[in-house]
C-alpha cells in the first residue's frame, strides 16, 4: 500500500493502557519453560484494508513456525477509512510504528512493514529481505544478547531476565504481549473484499512489566492481566530505549498458554 509518512498519523494512544498493574515478586516455580535464545524479533505492521498485506501475513505465519524467531503481527488502524475497519487493529501499534520511524529518522511508515530486532525495516512481503535483515541485525551490539525466560506457574507467568555480559548493555524496558496464534478473518469490504485472511501471532494486549537495569531480575505477571478471547500465547521482550523511543531488541521469549 502507498507509503504514509509519520506526519500523517494522529497521536491516538493512551499511555495508561500500556502500563498494567503487575505484581512483582521472586520466581518460586518453573513450569513449561519457553524456547530459549531466539535470534530475532520480527514485528509486522499490517492491515486488513491493505491489498498488498496478505503475502506478508503468510510470511509471518511461516516465520512463526521457526523456534529461533519470534514473529508478531501488529495490525494498525490508519487505513480504516478505506472501506473496511480492521477488526484487530490497535492505535497503540500505529503509534509504535511511528515511534520506530522517528528513531530511524526516515519517516517511513507503511504497510506491510516489518521491523527486525527493533532497528531495520523491510517491506513485509520481501521474505529474502527479512532474512537478510535478521542476519545483519544479529551482528549489532547487544542485539538479542540477554537471556530471557518465561514459565507458567498456576495462575501466573514468571519472567526472568539474566544479567548482561556486555558492558554497553545495561538497561531496557520489559514488556509482555498476549497473542492469538491464528485468527482467520473474512473481509467483506475494501481492497481485500471477498478474501479470508489468517493472521498469525496477533498481539492482543501489551503491558509493561518493569525496567531492567543490567542485573539479573525477575517478575511475576498474573495471567488474568493478559487473557481475553482468542489469546493462547505470550511473548516477553526486553528492548533498549522506551515506549516513545524504542531501540534495539535485547532479548525475548515465547510460551504457549494452552
Amino acid at each position: 500500500m502507498t507509503t504514509m509518512t509519520a506526519s500523517h498519523l494522529g497521536s491516538r494512544w493512551s499511555g495508561a493502557l500500556w502500563s498494567g498493574a503487575l505484581g512483582i515478586c521472586a520466581i518460586v516455580a518453573v513450569i513449561r519453560p519457553a524456547e530459549a535464545d531466539p535470534r530475532a524479533v520480527v514485528e509486522l505492521f499490517t492491515s486488513q484494508g491493505c491489498s498488498s498485506c496478505p503475502p506478508a501475513d503468510q510470511i509471518i505465519g511461516d516465520l512463526s513456525k521457526d523456534p529461533s524467531i519470534i514473529a508478531l503481527s501488529m495490525p494498525i488502524d490508519y487505513w480504516d477509512y478505506l472501506g473496511w475497519k480492521d477488526t484487530l487493529a490497535d492505535s497503540r501499534f500505529s503509534a509504535r510504528q511511528r515511534a520506530y520511524s522517528r528513531m530511524r529518522g526516515d519517516r517511513e511508515v507503511y504497510t506491510p512493514q516489518v521491523v527486525v530486532n527493533g532497528s531495520t525495516h523491510v517491506i513485509g512481503s520481501d521474505r529474502a529481505g527479512i532474512e537478510s535483515a535478521i542476519g545483519k541485525t544479529d551482528k549489532g551490539t547487544g542485539v538479542m544478547s540477554v537471556p530471557v525466560t518465561m514459565s507458567l506457574a498456576g495462575k501466573q507467568i514468571n519472567v526472568s531476565v539474566a544479567a548482561s555480559n556486555e558492558p554497553a548493555v545495561s538497561h531496557g524496558e520489559v514488556w509482555i504481549c498476549s497473542i492469538a496464534k491464528s485468527v482467520p478473518i473474512a473481509i467483506t469490504r475494501g481492497e481485500n473484499r471477498g478474501q479470508q485472511v489468517t493472521y498469525h501471532n496477533v498481539v492482543r494486549n501489551l503491558l509493561k512489566v518493569g525496567d531492567w537495569t543490567g542485573r539479573s531480575e525477575s517478575w511475576t505477571v498474573p495471567i488474568e492481566n493478559l487473557t481475553r478471547d482468542g489469546v493462547d500465547g505470550a511473548v516477553v521482550y526486553v528492548q533498549d530505549g522506551s515506549r516513545d523511543k524504542p531501540g534495539t531488541m535485547l532479548g525475548a521469549a515465547y510460551t504457549s498458554l494452552h
